[in-house]
Parts: C-alpha cells; structure tokens; sequence
C-alpha cells in the first residue's frame, strides 16, 4: 500500500460498509493502458455486487482520465475471477505476461 500511495494515490480504492473496510483495488493508468491490480472483496461481502460496483468506479476514474482500454492480470487458474470479468464484459487477450522484479519484497 505504502508504494501505491507514492504513485497516484488517487487511484487506490477503499470501499467500506459502515465502519468495515470490505473492498480494495489498486488502479493506474501510464497514458496508454489503465491496470487493475489486487481487486479483493471481503469474502463475507462476495456476491452482493461491491466488486461490480468497484470496477466501475475504477473504470469511470480511468475514463475521465482518458484512458482508452483497460488491462487486467488474473492468474489462468483463477476461474471465478476469470468469470466475474467476464461478466463485467472484459475477455481473454491473446498475449503473455512476462515479468521481473526490479525490488525484492522485505
């Protein structure tokens, strides 16, 4: 959280229920591409629409920003979150994700 709050902090995402933090997602947009990264829904708060109402607040920021397109990275396994963006209307790429860490994790 610490290195999202030093790169556009407003695009980091906190949806709470009265006193209850229940959602997160952290966003960002390079002028090209807007990501979507650690979108979590409290598991008790699952299936009640917050994630959906997440993402579109997520993707309305984004397209004020003028943000064109909107890429996602879900791991091949994870089938329901792959069926929760579906829903939300994204679909598979054909392209790989490659990485490498520059800063390792304490």
């Amino acid at each position: 959280m610490e290195r999202k709050l030093s790169v556009q902090p407003e695009l980091f995402f906190v949806g709470e229920l009265g006193s209850n933090v229940i959602a997160s997602a952290m966003a960002g947009f390079d002028g090209h591409r807007g990501s979507v990264f650690y979108l979590a829904i409290d598991p008790e708060s699952q299936h009640l629409g917050y994630g959906r109402q997440l993402m579109t607040h997520i993707e309305e920021a984004l397209h004020a920003m003028g943000c064109p397109k909107m890429n996602i990275l879900v791991r091949a396994t994870n089938d329901e979150v792959l069926a929760f963006y579906r829903k939300l209307g994204y679909s598979v790429d054909d392209a790989v994700s490659i990485g490498k860490r520059l800063i390792p994790d304490d």
